[in-house]
């Protein structure tokens, strides 16, 4: 089983991405977990959601991959509530850093920043954006996740990230 996952800043095309590959690749997808939960608690989230957002995340994905075969494509994985674990409390759970190494996926595909700037109920930090993008880059280095920046108008991020899914794919 082969995993990628999709991963950035807010309002960077994520969903759509890994929406699109899923199909395209015909296999299925996981979800961001924490965007659920962040709209049903409809309140400001804060450091004693760092925990149910993780264990919530772990569940989502074991039950896709229990049921998916070859790729499966992921909407965010646990570097995720890492990186803004540590951006909005200064701290991330121990067992999560240690989680999220043991569970790294096969690819990262990491939307820039260069896509507009979209509102919605969850996201609240356009100010932040390049903070958050720097955020991720460092955590995946830290880990020795395999990345690839994703960039450019929507036609260019599809392409870009078809052709790493296909260059991962391809390799025994």
């Amino acid at each position: 089983m082969r995993r990628v996952t999709v991963t950035g800043s807010e309002s960077t095309g994520k969903t759509s991405l890994a929406r699109g590959l899923a199909q395209r690749f015909r296999t299925l997808w996981v979800p961001e977990f924490s965007r659920e939960y962040a709209m049903q608690k409809a309140a400001a989230l804060d450091a004693s959601d760092v925990e149910p957002i993780a264990h919530g995340q772990i569940r989502l994905e074991d039950e896709v991959l229990a049921r998916a075969s070859g790729v499966v494509i992921l909407d965010t994985d646990l570097v995720s509530t890492v990186v803004y674990a540590e951006h909005y409390y200064g701290s991330c759970p121990p067992w999560v850093y240690d989680a999220a190494r043991e569970r790294l996926a096969d690819l990262y595909l990491l939307c820039d920043i260069d896509a507009p700037w979209v509102a919605d109920p969850v996201r609240d930090r356009p100010h932040a954006r390049a903070e958050i993008h720097a955020a991720f880059t460092a955590q995946l280095e830290r880990y020795g996740a395999p990345c690839v920046i994703i960039r450019g108008d929507w036609a260019m991020r599809e392409a870009s990230a078809v052709a790493a899914v296909e260059e991962l794919l391809s390799r025994k």
